[in-house]
């Protein structure tokens, strides 16, 4: 790349990091895009999405430790079954092309937009009694809720297989899975899927990795953006209307998914 072009691509890799861990996700919806809009082949764009994911979760997590807001069982218990399903994703990648993939990504991000743009807390499903593998019963501070397990595992694999494949973390699919399906406050999703999309994507870089996708010199420059990037995005988390960003953030995803679409066809 041209020095000023490099200047550019690192300062939108620096401000997805922010956005992103803001919300408690891990940014890969962006981090791949970015990658394959400034040439990187789809495979290694994904790898080092998913490197990068586990920097900024890592850096965001320090800060959000403290905040008593982190379900650290539930977050280790779903994570089991997504990060494995992310090392499957990132596996078999190998077997679909960089141009299936980009299609399979621009649905990614317009299913994603359609979830930031909606009101998740408004629409959080009725809170689940019992003590069995259909109701888990959580409790954190003052709030109560439930997780089917028999539901979230599958549901949780899934998400880390189509999370490991594109280069994402899974966390634009496990929020609204908490928030709509087990009545998981905001504040405590958004805070568990930040420490939870590291371990989804250090499953789905393993996948890739085994099978040679990563351009390490150009992830270890990124990483450092990233770190601090993670860091800014979990204090901003803390202190601002998480709501108003999801709305806009949700038609800008739109934007990106239109724009990865034409560049395959035009």
């Amino acid at each position: 790349m041209a020095p000023y072009i490099l200047i550019i691509f690192s300062i939108c890799m620096f401000f997805n990091s922010v956005v992103f861990s803001s919300l408690g996700l891990g940014g890969g919806v962006l981090y791949t895009p970015i990658q394959v809009l400034f040439g990187i082949d789809f495979h290694t764009a994904a790898t080092t999405s998913l490197f990068l994911i586990v920097v900024s979760s890592f850096s965001a997590t320090l800060v959000l430790r403290k905040s008593g807001l982190v379900d650290w069982p539930m977050s280790l218990v779903l994570e089991a079954a997504t990060a494995a399903g992310a090392f499957c994703g990132g596996l078999f990648s190998e077997y679909f092309s960089g141009r299936s993939l980009t299609v399979l990504f621009a649905g990614v991000l317009v299913f994603a937009g359609a979830l930031m743009a909606r009101n998740f807390q408004k629409a959080a499903g009725p809170i689940q009694h019992g003590n069995s593998l259909l109701a888990w019963r959580r409790q954190l501070g003052s709030s109560r809720y439930s997780i089917n397990l028999l539901l979230a595992l599958p549901i949780s694999f899934l998400a880390g297989a189509l999370s490991g494949m594109i280069g994402v973390a899974g966390g634009i699919l496990k929020i609204p899975m908490m928030v709509l399906l087990f009545g998981v406050p905001m504040s405590i999703a958004v805070a568990s899927s930040s420490f939870m999309v590291g371990l989804t994507a250090a499953g789905g870089f393993l996948g890739h990795l085994s099978v040679g996708h990563w351009d390490w010199k150009t992830t270890a420059v990124l990483a450092i953006l990233v770190f601090i990037g993670g860091h800014v995005g979990a204090r901003v988390s803390l202190n601002f209307e998480q709501e108003k960003l999801k709305r806009g953030f949700g038609w800008f995803l739109y934007l990106i998914a239109a724009v990865l679409l034409a560049r395959l066809w035009l």
